[in-house]
């Protein structure tokens, strides 16, 4: 049964630290009439006295799901911070739902409330979710002169984060703890980043951030110092990197497939374009594939994915990508693969050094059309007292689209 007398039989009803206070009629009228009532336990200590059955909230979230779709055909509400589809609890419960099942009624978000207490413009600031995510998720967002608002599980995270921060360099950051906002607990301090934290932070709490410091920020164009990445000397240099990464020209939502993935600088930079990118590189050493998860953790892309062993034994192993670098691994069987088991328009861009794999691509470029460069590049270094040019090796590069 999808509806109780024509309506959604479900209301995810933005709830906040002033309780009841603070709904408008339509959400105080939802919860008065609602049979059922789901929430954290920290949002059922807010709640008047009802006639509705409560039911906490499990951990992990997931486990909750079943019990909630079995109350279809009553009137149920779920309570959820603020507004359920900003970093809410929507998300995660809609997918479940058909369209007519739902509504949801938000009350004002803590990025909202944060940035009315701070006057800050909430459409100038960077506004991120990592109560249940890898805090270095904040290492791109990290620019001079940035307004970031950051949701974390608990004061500990709270200090977790600022001594981040502070080792990645921006310790002269200017940081605002806001504690229970909009509840009779509200609570608003100010420090920098670089100092002690007060230990008695109160859940739930949000992290306010001017972002200041010597950095070294995150360029927003590919191409990235070498220095970014721990490497064994197995990484795509960065002039070459960010002409492949052009050619690769990433979209959003976009997945790639990074082939000999090695320090994982390609797949990387790749996700750092586009926060709802995904990547899967293939390695077939592991301690290199170790490394480049290290490094994407490091950069703020924990979300690479990483398989270790021969790439031509598991194409068909991995969801099908956008567009594929190879940097490690060409041969003949793995282009013949890749045109086998690749869809229509996939980009491709494969990077060659040696003679052998040189002629292997101007045979395929022959064969399946596209454009084939070669990149040589060469910078100044010492000769004597004087100074001349020394060149890298060259870099044959095909394009090519399936």
């Amino acid at each position: 049964m999808a509806e109780v007398n024509n309506a959604p039989w479900l209301t995810l009803l933005g709830w906040g630290e002033s309780g009841i206070a603070g709904l408008n009629p339509a959400s105080r009228e939802a919860l008065e009439n609602a049979q059922v009532v789901f929430g954290a336990r920290r949002h059922l200590r807010l709640l008047p006295p009802l006639s509705a059955d409560l039911h906490e909230w499990p951990v992990p979230f997931a486990d909750g799901i079943p019990m909630l779709l079995d109350q279809r055909g009553r009137r149920v509400v779920m309570l959820v911070s603020g507004d359920p589809f900003w970093f809410g609890a929507g998300t995660s419960l809609s997918r479940h739902l058909a369209a007519e099942e739902w509504q949801a009624l938000p009350s004002p978000s803590t990025f909202s409330l944060a940035a009315s207490r701070l006057g800050w413009p909430l459409e100038r600031c960077t506004c991120l979710g990592l109560h249940a995510k890898p805090l270095t998720r904040i290492r791109p967002y990290l620019h001079a002169g940035r307004r970031l608002l950051v949701l974390v599980r608990d004061g500990e995270a709270a200090a977790e984060l600022a001594a981040l921060v502070n080792r990645f360099g921006f310790g002269d950051s200017q940081l605002t703890l806001l504690e229970s906002l909009g509840g009779d607990n509200e609570r608003i301090r100010h420090c920098r980043i670089d100092a002690a934290l007060p230990d008695d932070i109160a859940h739930p709490v949000a992290v306010a951030m001017h972002v200041a410091g010597a950095g070294p920020a995150l360029p927003l164009t590919p191409g990235l110092l070498d220095s970014f990445f721990e490497h064994d000397g197995q990484i795509t240099k960065q002039a070459v990197r960010a002409i492949t990464l052009s050619a690769l020209a990433p979209m959003p939502g976009e997945r790639l497939w990074d082939i000999g993935t090695g320090s994982g600088s390609i797949a990387i930079e790749w996700l750092l374009a586009h926060g709802d990118n995904q990547a899967i590189g293939f390695e077939r050493r592991p301690e290199r594939a170790a490394r480049a998860r290290a490094n994407a953790t490091n950069l703020g892309v924990d979300w690479l994915e990483v398989k270790e062993g021969s790439a031509l034994e598991m194409l068909n192993e991995a969801p099908l990508p956008d567009a594929v670098f190879i940097g490690g691994g060409l041969s003949q069987a793995l282009l013949e693969a890749l045109w086998q088991r690749l869809p229509k328009g996939v980009r491709i861009v494969a990077n060659a050094v040696t003679l052998e794999s040189e002629a292997l691509l101007a045979h395929w470029h022959q064969q399946a059309g596209g454009e084939l460069l070669r990149l040589e590049l060469a910078s100044a270094a010492p000769i004597g007292t004087r100074r001349g040019w020394k060149a890298s090796y060259p870099i044959v590069q095909w394009r090519g689209v399936r």
